[in-house]
């Protein structure tokens, strides 16, 4: 694994795509049948205290860029409710160890973010197990290829759309009735959103909304001390690209267009969304911070 503490070339920091990269049913994919499996700073990030007695709802958080955040979260100090969809428990219970090996408290909450009743239930187990609310990073996200909108399927489109947007509205307006000033909402958008792929017309427009979103609600609870921002990765390698995210032709070359010459990895996001949750970011909201490899945004 990297150490993302030394310095060094970011071009060679992590491997290239290469033909070995391997394709999963599509979605939902597991992290721990991965090859190669993603670095989520399990053996490198270190943390400093930046989000001590902080409690946070982590979606996602049994792989890719939810579990890096995750693990991120609570070695900063937050005590951490994770979200997952049931079948990815063996990865989910990988997050709780490395939790609870950080000191702080994992509260499992698996289910289905594109039910409303979940997603209430969900900030209920923060307030309920962890006393309250501080941060909710809304990171699950569905990502399937098609290359046509003639086969794109009101069904697909739909649950794109749900899992991307409707559950990040039904969190946020649970989250917001116990939040206090400086608390914070991070939200995941994408380079999709700038830069569309033409097979992923869902998924691209969705994180289009996203950023809209996220600035409208930021100017809408600035007055109630609740900043809310995203974050925009760019080509990451996470269970997303191989459970159907990508083509299976396409993995051998994934992150290859980026400036950097490769995909990024789950721990490089991580201190993106730390810091947005943290106080250091307390001048900044409404905004986008982008990870992406060199790829411009607006």
């Amino acid at each position: 694994m990297s150490d993302q503490y030394t310095m060094q070339d970011p071009t060679t920091q992590y491997p290239t795509a290469d033909e070995q990269w391997q394709q999963q049913q599509a979605g939902p994919g597991l992290e721990k049948e991965m090859g190669p499996k993603p670095d989520a700073g399990e053996q490198s990030y270190r943390g400093s205290g930046r989000l001590a007695g902080r409690r946070a709802v982590v979606t996602g958080a049994d792989s890719g860029i939810g579990r890096a955040t995750a693990i991120a979260f609570a070695r900063e100090g937050a005590d951490v409710v994770l979200s997952y969809l049931p079948e990815e428990e063996a990865d989910a219970q990988e997050v709780v160890a490395l939790v609870e090996a950080a000191g702080r408290r994992a509260v499992t909450v698996p289910g289905d973010v594109t039910d409303e009743a979940y997603c209430r239930q969900l900030v209920s187990a923060a307030v309920g197990e962890l006393g309250g609310l501080d941060i909710l990073a809304n990171i699950a996200g569905k990502q399937q290829n098609v290359g046509s909108i003639d086969e794109l399927t009101t069904e697909q489109f739909d649950e794109t759309y749900k899992t991307n947007v409707y559950a990040l509205f039904w969190l946020c307006k649970a989250a917001l009735e116990h939040m206090q000033p400086g608390s914070t909402i991070i939200n995941t958008t994408s380079i999709q959103a700038y830069s569309p792929a033409p097979i992923l017309l869902d998924y691209a427009s969705s994180k289009y909304a996203i950023n809209g979103f996220t600035k409208s609600l930021a100017a809408q609870v600035a007055g109630r001390g609740i900043r809310v921002n995203a974050v925009a990765p760019g080509p990451v390698w996470t269970p997303l690209q191989v459970a159907g995210g990508q083509p299976e032709e396409a993995l051998k070359d994934f992150g290859a267009e980026t400036p950097l010459g490769r995909p990024g990895q789950p721990a490089e996001m991580a201190p993106a969304y730390v810091f947005l949750a943290s106080q250091e970011s307390s001048y900044v909201t409404g905004e986008t911070l982008a990870a992406t490899g060199g790829m411009p945004t607006p």
